[in-house]
């Protein structure tokens, strides 16, 4: 799932970075965020405690999906960038 992730976000003109477990420096690891996806079903209640706050200290927008679907992060990203 992690590389068409990365192909979704990259036909939207997103750079994105996927984690699908928590690293250790993880807040360091987010660096600066325009914006945050969560899908809230795959990932630990530490990592995404972690995450946002991390997100709302760089002041990013945060989007929560439970769903982790190739489909709703298409979705997510129509609304957040456009086409």
């Amino acid at each position: 799932m992690v590389c068409q992730y990365k192909k979704i976000c990259k036909n939207y003109n997103c750079k994105a970075k996927v984690f699908t477990q928590m690293p250790g420096n993880l807040g360091n690891q987010i660096g600066s965020p325009d914006l945050v996806i969560l899908f809230t079903n795959t990932v630990s209640h530490k990592m995404a405690k972690c995450a946002l706050a991390e997100a709302s200290r760089k002041n990013a927008e945060i989007v929560r999906c439970h769903t982790s679907s190739g489909s709703a992060l298409t979705e997510i990203l129509e609304n957040a960038c456009g086409a």
